[in-house]
């Protein structure tokens, strides 16, 4: 009973079941949809619902339309009087709809009496209002630079809240040498950026690279956001080998020496240590019969030969070199190396001096023939054709002959054997084969001597001082000269110039050594007699023809005491130096008895006289001034008084080894009226010589005019011709007075010496050939005033001989 109670209930719940769904299908047939922005304000309105679903707007209220919405905080709602559907608050889409492309609401709203259920859709759209961003604002990134162009790198993609084309659409990269971007896109994941090498890294050019990514949006304009990326280069073995040469290839005759070096390779690697150190090899998959013939030597690359080489058998190999560094992980390149076998020309030209002189004179034209050369080539064609050239720096050159492969060696400029006396040609053959063989031959060409140089002394002009009393044929001085040739033209002969001159007559006199060109005088010179001398000494070699040069030699002769004193006065009639005075008994003291005078050939200390008394009857009445040579009384004389005197008087010099002479004068005292009469004797006998000395004085003042006149005509030659002259040795010194000799200094050298000889004013000078005691040698280069002197000079001479007469 109670299941039949059961079932019918049942089937009334299916009924209305039935019926409601009827219902809601009716009142569910029409859908609305709506589109509105985000973010804007609350009270916009969405879209008329009442209208387009064509209600009745008086009966909205009393039916009660509304939003049926289970959220506290609706995002729209309905206006029941006007049915129009407003915006209630400020709408987020990312908020609502996170990044999906499209966002739909969906709204529904109820109206009863009777029950009808309307659906809206609300699209959201969306606005640019987000920038994309990136998680993280700094990227770090280390990249080892042996990394190879098209390394990828995928970065973190940025992210925009916005969706469709307001969110991330394209990426940008700063500008740089070495990377470049790549986007992917990855649909609904977006965009994400890839970092590409682009351009090998190297940390030895650069260690580190910042760059900047940025990311833009669709919007207008776009928005963007940035990321920087710092991109440390790890230092590892990043650099291989580089082979030197592009393209290595080298021609290799047959039959060549093992052993031999065919080529070597040559492969740098810029890192440093283990890195950089590189090994050579052949390649691992290199033939075995490459290996028997070739071998390379692992540190330089040098491919050697190492068995025998057959053209008949193969004329070319390729062989793959390896080059290696030691690096942890080494790094390798491959080089290929081309070896040309080259067929016959083995065989290097042959050269032959078929003629040959061994020396040439140095006199030789450009274009004397030197040597005859033959060369000669056993191969063929170009492989036996030669090219004969000698070094450059040679002053030779090979001249082709009309028969073939011949050549003559020729001078081609003149030569010097001063300058050089050896020549080492070296004469080189090359064929035209390839590869070129050649041969040298070296030709030492000896350059003969010719006399083309004449001597040459070693001084010019010369200057020697000999001492007066020198030893007849002893060496008294030397000259030499050099010749620049060689053997006999460099042998030197030495003569005198002998050509009866009048200044050359002394030449007579002296020898010279012909070999050694010592000079030596045949008599002894006296200084007295000459003071200086010139000759000329000429040296000639023994070339032919002979060259010769001359040089002047100046002789001065320096004093020596050689000379005693002579006694002037008193002289008596049989030449002895004695002499009797009388002289009144009633003199005074001081009274001048008589003057002893003295002369000395010598000059300076060595002329230099001093008188002194070796031997008196009484010291008391007689003084002797010591360089006047003047007696006087010491005293007057008394009765008691002997009547004669004998005074005995020393006259030396003052040289090293002092020279002497004794006068004797014999003074007698007489009473006045004898002493009267013995001087009217006197006078008389006096006045028959003064006429004999007259007539001498005439005589020599026409010598001594003729001599001035002489003197002023050479004076104006040696002005005239500005002839070589030397100008005076000697220093004046003040004369000093009571006796006819006088002083003057000079030097030679070191030394200095006096001239005594006869009085002369202070200042006087005697010039050459005047027999006196002095030298002037006057200076070409005189001023008027100094001619002045010089005439002045003759005058005072002329004076002294007068005097001294």
């Amino acid at each position: 009973m109670e299941q039949r109670r059961y079932k019918p209930r049942r089937a009334r719940g299916y009924l209305v079941g039935c019926v409601v769904a009827v219902l809601l299908w009716s009142v569910t047939s029409a859908q609305l949809r709506y589109s509105v922005s985000e973010e804007v304000n609350e009270g916009t309105v969405v879209g008329n619902i009442a209208k387009d679903l064509g209600l009745d707007k008086s009966t909205l209220k009393d039916r009660k339309y509304r939003i049926v919405s289970s959220t506290a905080d609706p995002l729209f709602y309905l206006n029941q009087n006007d049915g129009v559907l407003y915006v209630s608050r400020t709408i987020d889409r990312e908020e609502v709809c996170a990044q999906s492309n499209t966002c739909i609401i969906h709204l529904k709203t109820v109206i009863e009496n009777p029950l009808e259920i309307h659906y809206v859709e609300v699209e959201l759209l969306d606005i640019n209002d987000h920038s994309p961003n990136f998680p993280e604002k700094e990227k770090r990134l280390e990249i080892s630079e042996s990394v190879l162009p098209g390394a990828r790198f995928q970065l973190k993609a940025s992210r925009d809240r916005d969706s469709s084309h307001f969110s991330v659409q394209q990426y940008k990269l700063s500008q740089n040498d070495h990377f470049r971007l790549e986007v992917k896109d990855k649909g609904d994941d977006g965009k994400i950026p890839i970092l590409v090498i682009q351009k090998s890294l190297d940390r030895e050019t650069a260690a580190s690279h910042t760059l900047v990514l940025t990311a833009l949006d669709g919007g207008k304009p776009p928005k963007s956001g940035e990321m920087n990326i710092q991109v440390n280069v790890l230092d590892i073995n990043d650099n291989a080998p580089v082979f030197t040469k592009d393209v290595y290839s080298v021609m290799v005759d047959e039959n060549t020496p093992v052993g031999t070096t065919v080529i070597q390779v040559n492969a740098t690697d810029l890192d440093e240590g283990p890195n950089g150190e590189v090994v050579y090899s052949f390649s691992k998959s290199i033939n075995q019969n490459l290996l028997n013939l070739f071998g390379i030597n692992q540190l330089t690359g040098e491919i050697f030969v190492k068995g025998i080489i057959d053209y008949e058998e193969r004329d070319k190999y390729e062989i793959e070199i390896e080059a290696s560094d030691k690096g942890l992980a080494p790094l390798t390149t491959e080089k290929g190396v081309i070896i040309k076998i080259v067929d016959v020309n083995d065989n290097a030209p042959e050269i032959e001096v078929t003629s040959f002189s061994s020396s040439i004179p140095e006199d030789s034209r450009p274009g004397t023939t030197v040597a005859l050369i033959s060369v000669n080539d056993l191969d063929s064609g170009l492989n036996g054709k030669v090219i004969c050239s000698v070094n450059e720096d040679a002053p030779f050159v090979l001249s082709p002959s009309l028969q073939d492969k011949m050549y003559s060696l020729v001078t081609k400029s003149l030569l010097d054997r001063e300058k050089t006396s050896q020549y080492i040609v070296t004469v080189v053959a090359k064929d035209a084969g390839q590869p070129s063989l050649s041969s040298e031959k070296t030709i030492s060409v000896l350059v003969s001597d010719v006399n083309d140089n004449s001597p040459e002394f070693s001084l010019s002009p010369y200057t020697f001082y000999v001492t007066e009393g020198n030893d007849p044929g002893a060496s008294v001085f030397s000259v030499k000269a050099f010749d620049r040739d060689e053997n006999d033209n460099a042998l030197i002969s030495y003569h005198i110039l002998r050509d009866g001159r009048e200044g050359n007559k002394l030449a007579s006199f002296l020898n010279i050594n012909s070999d050694n060109g010592h000079i030596s005088a045949l008599k002894s010179f006296d200084f007295e007699t000459l003071k200086t001398f010139q000759f000329q000494v000429v040296a000639t070699d023994s070339g032919t023809p002979s060259l010769s040069s001359n040089v002047t030699v100046n002789v001065f002769i320096l004093d020596q005491n050689d000379n005693a004193p002579v006694i002037l006065y008193p002289v008596s009639s049989n030449g002895s130096a004695e002499g009797v005075e009388e002289i009144p008994r009633n003199v005074n003291a001081g009274h001048l008895v008589t003057k002893v005078r003295a002369y000395d050939a010598d000059i300076g200390y060595n002329g230099w006289l001093l008188f002194s008394l070796q031997e008196v009857t009484d010291h008391s009445l007689f003084a002797l001034d010591r360089y006047t040579g003047q007696i006087r009384t010491l005293r007057s004389f008394t009765e008691t008084d002997e009547a004669e005197h004998k005074l005995v008087i020393l006259v030396k010099d003052n040289g090293n080894v002092s020279l002497s002479a004794t006068a004797t004068v014999i003074v007698k005292v007489v009473e006045p009226k004898e002493a009267f009469a013995a001087s009217d004797v006197k006078s008389s006998a006096k006045d028959d010589e003064g006429n004999d000395v007259t007539l001498y004085l005439m005589i020599t003042l026409g010598s001594v005019s003729v001599l001035f006149l002489v003197s002023i005509i050479v004076l104006i030659a040696m002005q005239c011709s500005k002839s070589t002259d030397y100008t005076s040795k000697y220093l004046q010194e003040t004369n000093y007075d009571g006796t006819l000799c006088h002083s003057i200094q000079y030097r030679s050298g070191d030394k200095r010496y006096m001239l005594v000889g006869p009085r002369m004013s202070i200042g006087s000078t005697i010039v050459p050939g005047s027999h006196a005691n002095t030298l002037v040698l006057p200076d070409r280069r005189r001023t008027s005033g100094e001619v002045s002197k010089y005439l002045n000079v003759l005058c005072m001479q002329i004076s002294a001989l007068c005097c001294a007469v």
